[in-house]
């Protein structure tokens, strides 16, 4: 596969110094299944807290109307978009929801995120009962 990440162009964030969230839904999502090569049809939800850039809309449509003819899998596709988007923006936080079609009497929602700051937040080793003491 050919990398996609130089479909998407980005511009400045206009406000670089406030924490805002950006959400683009795109209804119109198509990508192929591998084992059928039938269309898979789907709406993509994107939410982003952006750093320093946002990503151009047009560039973003063409990124997406390129998996048209891909055959990947509903988790490949979402995890994809999700790789190539946090390369591209550098986000602090980026989530895509992908809510696909039924297919087989099924319907299947992937959600994907990224968190610049998960790991700062990650307390699962802090032990509760160790002495902090400075004795």
């Amino acid at each position: 596969m050919k990398d996609k990440t130089k479909i998407l162009e980005t511009f400045e964030n206009p406000n670089p110094e406030r924490d805002y969230t950006i959400i683009h839904k795109a209804p119109e999502f198509t990508s192929l299944c591998p084992k059928t090569g039938q269309p898979d049809f789907g709406t993509i939800i994107l939410e982003y807290n952006p750093n320093e850039l946002c990503v151009e809309l047009k560039s973003y449509k063409l990124y997406l109307n390129s998996y048209r003819n891909e055959g990947m899998f509903f988790e490949a596709v979402t995890n994809k978009i999700l790789e190539d988007l946090v390369k591209v923006l550098d986000p602090s936080y980026l989530k895509i929801t992908a809510k696909f079609n039924v297919r087989g009497g099924i319907k299947s929602i992937v959600e994907v995120e990224y968190d610049e700051f998960a790991e700062l937040e990650d307390f699962d080793d802090f032990d509760e009962d160790e002495d902090f003491s400075l004795n």
